[in-house]
């Protein structure tokens, strides 16, 4: 193949020709070092041969190699490194992969070095949430949330801000300086502030770091035991079971009193959240599609069996048929961004001052409700299966499919006897009229 010395004149004069695909301009100086020409583009190649076969390797564009250069190397330089590589018996190709793979997982590395607990956080999200309930979601995004934000008007004093969540800051640290000494002195500093929250936050952040370890792009980069249980038991505070219960002599001061709240959508969300047993947000999910008028049924989300279908007893098919259908949701609120009712807990407590009543959570009330069924001798396996409890024997597990109608049967006298208690009288039968409400 004819040689010439290869000049930035040469080489911008030369073209390929318009019947042919390529053509090559070889130089004189370094052998093997060429010009490749196309119809789109012109580059600098290197061929020889290695163990008897011919290789070629591409260089670079010539518009950014120049032909001979100390710093950077140009294209005559490079050309005399490949043929170093050749003479020494390694293959040009596969020692530029390994160059190209070594600077990525340099670069990956140097990501994973400066990643933070916030970037990790966000990815783990990503990455499990598809397996999670509405409610760990909200607890993953709450509880490490920068807060700051203005309160929005519901009674509080103008000019209060969301306070930052227990695990905010930890966001913005390294993750490798996620070690089981900042975890300690973290847990210390916000069990002495919030102790159940940092309890949940403890819980959280070590599933968190379970996942970084199991995750390529973040393995070995946070200690497993940075959340190890030495720091649970010496720090976090321990949970204590709570036994807030609706006594039966209580029951009509608190029917009363939530009866009279000035939002009926909250009243009667409050008194199907007794009367069901059910969990605050499988309730508050509660969809029209989900109720049947006609059947008297309603199917809610269940956070054990994905979803659970509750008789609908006369009382609660009363409180829900005059509800306005305002969107999909049975519970609804034209305030919440979401449709539906968000926060309960502030109208109850407000009902249970009216009441008397003091430290009923809204899970009492579905402690109320198990607890007060045993007044009307249910089997526990129904009221079990009404609240959506694991079946917790052999039997209940394998042998117990109680149908609709028997659940019925025992859920109307429970409902029945409560509303005794409360000095209500239970509906014999309900008309339901149909309220579409614009707005």
């Amino acid at each position: 193949m004819a040689q010439v010395k290869l000049t930035a004149g040469r080489v911008r004069e030369f073209q390929c020709p318009a019947d042919t695909k390529q053509t090559f301009l070889w130089d004189s100086v370094v052998p093997g070092l060429g010009v490749r020409a196309t119809t789109n583009a012109k580059v600098f190649i290197f061929q020889s041969r290695l163990a008897g076969k011919s290789i070629r390797v591409k260089i670079g564009d010539v518009r950014t190699w120049a032909i001979d250069s100390a710093d950077p190397p140009g294209a005559r330089q490079e050309g005399r490194r490949l043929q170093g590589l050749i003479d020494k018996g390694i293959d040009p190709r596969i020692d530029k992969q390994q160059t190209v793979a070594d600077t990525a997982r340099q670069q990956a590395e140097a990501r994973r070095a400066t990643a933070t607990v916030g970037e990790a956080w966000a990815a783990y999200i990503e990455a499990r949430s598809h397996k999670w309930s509405e409610r760990h979601l909200f607890d993953h995004q709450d509880l490490a949330k920068p807060g700051g934000e203005p309160v929005k008007p519901r009674g509080g004093k103008k000019g209060t801000k969301i306070k930052a969540g227990p695990l905010a800051s930890l966001m913005p640290m390294k993750l490798a300086d996620l070690t089981p000494a900042t975890v300690e002195a973290w847990a210390a500093k916000e069990a002495g502030r919030r102790g159940t929250r940092t309890r949940l936050a403890f819980s959280l952040l070590r599933a968190f770091v379970n996942w970084c370890n199991r995750n390529p792009e973040y393995a070995g980069l946070v200690s497993p035991e940075a959340c190890g249980t030495r720091i649970k038991r010496e720090t976090i505070p321990k949970g204590r079971a709570k036994d807030d219960c609706l006594q039966k002599e209580q029951l009509s001061a608190w029917f009363k009193a939530v009866r009279g709240l000035s939002n009926p959508v909250m009243a009667a969300y409050l008194q199907t959240l007794l009367l069901t047993g059910a969990r605050r947000n499988e309730l508050a999910g509660l969809k029209w599609d989900g109720v049947d008028f006609r059947w008297d049924s309603m199917t809610i989300h269940d956070k054990v069996e994905g979803e659970r279908t509750l008789p609908l007893t006369p009382y609660i098919k009363a409180l829900l048929a005059p509800l306005p259908r305002r969107n999909a949701w049975v519970f609804s609120s034209p305030k919440a961004a979401s449709g539906r009712l968000e926060e309960p807990r502030i109208p109850h407590n407000r009902a249970l001052a009216a009441a008397g009543i003091e430290g009923l959570t809204l899970h009492g009330l579905r402690r109320s409700f198990g607890t007060l069924s045993e007044w009307v001798e249910v089997p526990a396996g129904v009221v079990a299966q009404l609240m959506g409890h694991k079946p917790s024997a052999t039997a209940e597990k394998h042998y117990r499919r109680r149908p609709l109608d028997l659940l019925r049967m025992w859920h109307v006298k429970i409902e029945a006897w409560i509303l005794e208690q409360a000095g209500i009288e239970q509906p014999a039968e309900v008309t339901t009229g149909l309220q579409v409400v614009k707005g």
